[in-house]
């Protein structure tokens, strides 16, 4: 695969829910962005936050835009503060460094895009994503 599709994100949305059912964390969004930071597919679950579309979005555009898994940007971030907060008003995209994204990517290790989770704390906001990637048979870096 040289691109992610719509398909193959929702497969990452809905693993990645259903890995939070199975955990029992609380109500979760999910967001899958493509390679240049562009929204592919979204859902929230019923009892989230209005602010989850948000958040995981940022995370996922975050990861991609700086090629990092957020959780390598949020201990860039904590040393460099006023970088980071440079590069989310500069970038004029939805840009939030904290752990809760990870990096889709090819078997070549060439990015295909993102996804990110916000709900959970940010170890839960992680492994859903990873466990939504893995179930849709493909990468995370």
């Amino acid at each position: 695969m040289s691109t992610l599709n719509l398909g193959a994100a929702r497969a990452i949305v809905d693993g990645a829910l259903q890995h939070a059912r199975q955990q029992g964390y609380k109500p979760m969004g999910v967001a899958v962005v493509d390679a240049a930071g562009d929204l592919i597919a979204f859902l929230r679950e019923d009892g989230a936050s209005a602010l989850r579309l948000d958040i995981a979005t940022g995370k996922a555009a975050a990861a991609v835009g700086m090629g990092a898994n957020s959780r390598a940007l949020a201990e860039r971030a904590a040393t460099l503060p006023a970088f980071f907060a440079t590069i989310a008003t500069a970038s004029g995209r939805k840009f939030i460094p904290q752990t809760g994204a990870v990096l889709i990517v090819d078997a070549d290790g060439k990015v295909l895009g993102a996804a990110g989770a916000s709900g959970g704390t940010s170890d839960e906001d992680e492994n859903i994503v990873k466990a939504g990637i893995e179930a849709a048979g493909l990468r995370h870096a």
